[in-house]
């Protein structure tokens, strides 16, 4: 639904669920940043010099990002720094802890993050550090949360696909804070699960490089080759949020912070949104039975920038062609708007008799965190401060008069502060030099800003230790090969084959083959969704805890959510964490490893050289199958042709003549019948095969464990020719075939 189509709307609200509720403003420089105070952001996230999601934003110098930490602070303000990409081993060792140090001490208010493994190297070297779970960790529900909040976690960003009723589903059953977007751009894919850029650029969107290949035309046809939509629709583009309608609802569900989404934006934009948001936000909150939205600003936010209208989200609809914008044009209006400096406003008293100092005394209210001897008024603290400066003299010809004494002082410059009242008290024949009342008055507002910023100030913590890279071994035996399957009839047509170890099955397959005891033959694990919304059927719990009991090894496991469901009965020792469970680091190796978890899977986005350098003892490697580019809650077939609740699929041909399947998943854990299936989704698959079939010297040389092949849209007879053909060159030494196949990143690694 276009935002210029929505009617105002009241409601009845209970008012003593209101609550103070964060607005949380993007900043991609420090211009933007004083756009986001001025406009009225309780909080702004940035990128500093390294390791944010936005690598192309202007970011901050590190002289900046302090400078915005105390003036944040001295504003009563938060900022909090994003640290939401996956990092290799040497970052980590080498980068992260001086990169995050000045800012620690400086009194950050919390960090974004993604990586597991970033996660607890900061739990551990900067333990009262506020983590909060950045959005590209996927989290969908609240056993994901209650997972990350044993984790030392703190607030949760949900996942962007998420409705109302699921994200007060998460508020209901986990104390985690809670933030969600409000306002902006709108991934296609859901957030850290795309490897489209990556894989067909280079430019990983796990690394804030994202090309946005999603927002480009593609033609589109169905399974009968037949083309559906315009020749230069682009299926995939989405677009904006906007959601001043429906704020209320949100904040109701128990969003505690509404994101605005925009750190590639200009201050102006940044400026324009925040100030339109504060606007509704102090509204609801001063009054929220009467809250209605005007035309006229609804109008103004999509004139600021449009990407053919705007929606909701997901918020009220799991997805629709409503929602897409289906061109990549972007319009932006000409809108103007003022770029405000906030202010704080401070008191002073100035003192000037004769043959005493020249006093000045400034006072500022504020909430919290400040010295205990400082006095309370009406729910806030007063920080006060003295400076003293030279000696007042008697005038021998020309008294300075109060007037001239007022023109120094209200001198404030580009300083944070303003006058809300300065009481003058002074002799009637006094003289004081121009450059005493000016050092005063700087030396008076230094004072108060250290004041303000000294209760966030933090010691540096003890020097980091590091996940020792442990000295790799030669293959003591050959590897045991695994292979993952989506139908029944690439599974059966494996199971002869004794060079298979195991097989990765969906609940629909493994259900036959559990039942025929072939797990008295081959290792079986029981694969998970690629995404997981809602509860867990219990029948599918029920039939995986019998199936552990008559010998299933376990699951093929790709989301947070499941996890936490698995870890809550128990069954961590069971899991296989798969690929899209990011392990490029030894210290996400070891977290997993702590968990006790059976294995890992090999990161797709690291080269040879760079997984030379992971523990890799306890993993799997992918060595083929078609790569899963995005996993989305939208749907190309229904978008274009309707739902019909049957699992098929869409090619998307790209301007290279490429063409790329858009797989329909309309039962996600393959229990039955599709028809009451809300949380379907497409998964969108490379065009050629990933195949590491020339390069098993290397592949083995990496030292994992296992080594597992994934089919997907394979004919039974390809499925069985493919596997003999790597069985051949991995466990009998024989020549590879001549075959297409992309190498991903096993050469080039992701930028």
């Amino acid at each position: 639904m276009g935002i210029a189509s929505v009617v105002p709307f009241y409601f009845e609200v209970d008012m003593n669920k209101i609550r103070k509720t964060e607005l949380l403003a993007p900043a991609g420089s420090y211009e933007a940043f004083e756009a986001a105070l001025g406009a009225g952001a309780d909080a702004v996230y940035a990128g500093g010099p390294a390791f944010g999601a936005r690598a192309y934003a202007k970011n901050f110098t590190e002289e900046e990002l302090i400078h915005a930490i105390k003036t944040a602070h001295i504003h009563g303000k938060k900022l909090y720094l994003t640290v939401n990409t996956l990092l290799k081993n040497r970052e980590v060792t080498e980068k992260l802890y001086n990169s995050l140090l000045p800012f620690y001490q400086e009194g950050l208010d919390a960090v974004l993050v993604q990586d597991l493994g970033v996660l607890r190297f900061i739990r551990r070297t900067f333990p009262d550090l506020p983590v909060h779970a950045s959005t590209q960790m996927a989290v969908t529900g609240p056993e994901g949360m209650r997972f990350l909040e044993e984790l030392g976690v703190s607030r949760v960003v949900a996942a962007r696909e998420l409705s109302l009723e699921e994200i007060e589903r998460m508020h209901g059953e986990s104390p985690l804070e809670i933030e969600a977007f409000i306002h902006g751009a709108l991934c296609y894919s859901i957030s850290g699960q795309c490897l489209m850029s990556s894989i067909l650029g280079g430019r990983s969107g796990n690394r804030g490089r994202c090309a946005q290949p999603c927002r480009l035309p593609y033609q589109v046809m169905d399974e009968k080759g037949r083309r559906k939509g315009g020749k230069d629709i682009c299926p995939l583009s989405l677009k904006d949020i906007c959601t001043l309608d429906i704020l209320p609802e949100i904040i109701r569900a128990g969003v505690v912070s509404l994101k605005i989404e925009g750190r590639m934006k200009q201050p102006e934009y940044t400026a324009h949104v925040t100030g339109m948001y504060r606007k509704y936000l102090d509204i609801y909150e001063k009054n929220p039975e009467e809250y209605c939205v005007s035309e006229k600003d609804r109008r103004e936010l999509l004139d600021v920038f449009s990407r053919g209208g705007s929606c909701y989200g997901y918020y009220r609809q799991h997805n629709g062609s409503d929602m897409m914008a289906f061109t990549n044009e972007k319009k932006t209006g000409s809108v103007s708007v003022e770029l405000r400096k906030s202010k704080e406003k401070i008191n002073g008293n100035l003192i000037l008799y004769p043959e005493s100092p020249a006093i000045l005394e400034l006072s500022c209210s504020r909430p919290g965190r400040y010295s205990e001897d400082s006095e309370h008024n009406d729910g806030e603290k007063t920080v006060r401060v003295t400076a003293a400066l030279g000696e007042v003299q008697y005038a021998k010809e020309h008294p300075v008069e109060e007037a001239r004494v007022r023109s120094q002082m209200n001198k404030l410059g580009n300083t944070e502060f303003a006058w809300d009242h300065l009481d003058i008290q002074m002799g009637d024949n006094i003289f004081v030099p121009t450059g005493v009342l000016n050092e005063l008055r700087r030396s008076a507002v230094s004072l108060l800003e250290e004041e303000l910023v000294q209760p966030f100030h933090r010691e540096e913590p003890s020097l980091p230790v590091y996940e020792k890279e442990e000295r790799r071994k030669a293959p003591e035996s050959l590897p045991k090969l695994y292979a993952s399957c989506e139908t029944k009839e690439q599974a059966e047509i494996l199971l002869a084959n004794r060079d298979l170890t195991g097989l990765y099955l969906p609940f629909d397959v493994m259900r036959i083959f559990m039942d025929r005891g072939v797990q008295n033959d081959k290792e079986l694990y029981l694969s998970m969704p690629y995404v997981s919304r809602g509860a867990v059927p219990g029948e599918f719990l029920s039939a995986a805890e019998k199936w552990i009991s008559a010998g299933m090894r376990g699951f093929l496991v790709r989301n947070l959510e499941d996890y936490g469901v698995l870890k809550e009965k128990g069954w961590q020792k069971y899991c296989v964490a798969d690929a899209s469970l990011y392990t490029w680091n030894n210290e996400a190796v070891a977290f997993w490893k702590e968990q006790n978890i059976l294995r890992t899977t090999l990161p797709l986005e690291l080269n040879e050289k760079e997984l030379r350098h992971r523990n890799n003892s306890g993993s799997e490697m992918l060595i083929y199958g078609y790569l899963p580019l995005m996993e989305s809650a939208q749907c190309v077939r229904k978008n274009l042709l309707g739902c019909d609740r049957k699992e098929s699929f869409m090619v998307l041909k790209d301007r290279y003549g490429k063409e790329f399947v858009s797989a329909c998943v309309c039962d996600p854990r393959k229990t039955g019948n599709t028809e009451k299936k809300r949380y379907c989704y497409n998964i969108l698959y490379n065009s050629i095969p990933f195949g590491l079939l020339k390069e098993c010297r290397q592949v083995r040389a990496l030292g994992v464990s296992a080594l597992r092949l994934s089919f997907t849209m394979e004919s039974p007879e390809e499925t069985d020719r493919i596997f003999r053909e790597f069985s051949d060159v991995y466990l009998s030494g024989q020549k590879p075939a001549d075959r297409e196949y992309t190498k991903g990143h096993f050469k080039r690694g992701a930028e």
